[in-house]
C-alpha cells in the first residue's frame, strides 16, 4: 500500500505550506473486545483505521461524519487521552506519540479540549472560578492574588462577569457553562484546541454566540482548532478545511468551499443532500442511504462504504481505495473519482 502512504502523507500538509501545529499520520486506534469470565479476546473494534491530516496556526479543520464513525476517538487519541494503536502524532514539530506521562507533561498546556456536554464536564462541587483556575494550579503557573486576576481576565475574555466566579455550575445556563469550559481550555495558552461537538447541546441562538466567540479567540490568539461535529451547517460556518470520516477512515479532505460546491465522494454527497434547505421553493434530488452503518467490529472489505454506495462496482468490494488528490487540493478515497 505504498501509494496509500504517499497519498495520506501528502494530504496531511497544512494549507498554504504553513508549518503545522498538529500533524497526524496513519493514526489507528483499535479496541480489543474481551468476552466471558476469563476475558478472552473476542474481536476488535476498528474505531480509527489510518487517518492523516494537519492543522496550521489560525486554522480550523472540521471533522464530520455520522455518529460512530470515529470522530471523537480521533480527537481523544490526538490529545493522548487514549493511547494510539499505531501511527504518528506531531505537536508543533515534536513527536509525542510514544512519550510517557511524565515526558508528555510539558506538552499538555499546548493542547486542550472543549467537551460536548457543558454540564457533566464541569465538577459540580467546584466554583466556576476554581474550575478555570485548576489547570493553572496543577502546572504551578500562578497562585494567590495573581491566580485570581488571571481567572478574572479569562472570565472577561469569554463574556462572563467576574462576580460569577463564586457561582457553581448549576447556577449557569448551558451557554454560560460552555463559556466556562472555553475559559478553562484557554487558561494554559494552548496552541491547539480539540472542540468535540462543542455546541450540539445548546440552543440554536446560543450556538451562534459560542461559535462567534471561538472564532474571535482564534483571530486574537492564533489558535488551531480540530472541530468535531456531525452538523454540516456548523462546520461550514467555522471551518477552513473539512475532513469527512466514514467508519474510521477519511474519505474526503478539502477546503470548505470546494466540499460544499463540488463534493466528489458518494458519502459526502449523501451527507450534503440530507442538510435541510430553508427555502420551500428549492427542489433537489434526495439521495437516501440504503441500509445501516456496518459494525466497526467487522467492517466491509475494500471500500467500507461499498455496501451503501449507489455507484459501487466489483473493485470496490475487494480493493481499499487510496486517499489521492483527484483535483488540486481535493483528496478523495474512491475508485470511481
Amino acid at each position: 500500500m505504498a501509494d496509500t502512504a504517499t497519498a495520506t502523507g501528502a494530504a496531511a500538509r497544512p494549507a498554504e505550506g504553513a508549518a503545522p501545529v498538529l500533524e497526524v499520520r496513519d493514526l489507528k486506534k483499535h479496541f480489543p473486545l474481551r468476552e466471558g469470565f476469563l476475558r478472552r479476546a473476542g474481536g476488535t473494534v476498528y474505531a480509527v483505521d489510518g487517518v492523516s491530516f494537519a492543522i496550521a496556526p489560525h486554522e480550523t479543520l472540521g471533522l464530520v461524519g455520522e455518529s460512530g464513525c470515529g470522530k471523537s476517538t480521533v480527537g481523544r487519541t490526538v490529545l493522548r487521552l487514549i493511547e494510539p494503536t499505531a501511527g504518528a502524532i506531531r505537536l508543533d514539530g515534536r513527536d509525542i506519540t510514544h512519550l510517557s506521562r511524565t515526558e508528555l507533561r510539558p506538552y499538555r498546556p499546548w493542547m486542550q479540549i472543549i467537551f460536548q456536554d457543558p454540564f457533566s464536564s464541569l465538577d459540580p462541587r467546584m466554583s466556576a472560578g476554581d474550575i478555570v483556575a485548576e489547570p493553572l494550579r496543577v502546572h504551578g503557573l500562578a497562585r494567590g492574588r495573581a491566580l485570581k486576576e488571571l481567572v478574572a481576565a479569562l472570565f472577561d475574555r469569554v463574556g462572563l462577569r467576574r462576580a460569577q466566579m463564586e457561582n457553581f455550575p448549576h447556577q449557569f445556563s448551558g451557554g454560560q457553562r460552555q463559556r466556562i469550559g472555553i475559559a478553562r481550555a484557554l487558561a494554559l495558552k494552548p496552541k491547539l484546541i480539540v472542540a468535540d461537538e462543542p455546541v450540539s447541546a445548546l440552543d440554536v441562538s446560543i450556538q451562534a454566540q459560542v461559535l462567534n466567540l471561538m472564532m474571535d479567540l482564534q483571530r486574537e490568539l492564533g489558535l488551531a482548532y480540530l472541530f468535531i461535529s456531525h452538523n454540516l451547517a456548523v462546520v461550514e460556518h467555522i471551518s477552513d478545511r473539512i475532513a469527512v470520516m466514514y467508519l474510521g477512515r477519511i474519505v474526503e479532505y478539502t477546503d470548505k468551499k470546494t466540499l460544499f460546491t463540488h463534493a466528489l465522494h458518494p458519502y459526502t454527497e449523501s451527507l450534503l443532500a440530507a442538510v435541510p434547505v430553508p427555502d420551500p421553493r428549492v427542489k433537489r434530488q434526495k439521495r437516501l442511504l440504503q441500509g445501516d452503518v456496518p459494525s466497526p467490529i467487522n467492517p466491509p472489505s475494500g471500500c467500507h462504504f461499498h455496501t451503501r454506495c449507489p455507484y459501487a462496482v466489483e473493485r470496490c468490494k475487494g480493493e481499499t481505495p487510496a486517499l489521492r488528490e483527484a483535483r488540486p487540493g481535493q483528496w478523495v478515497a474512491c475508485h470511481l473519482r
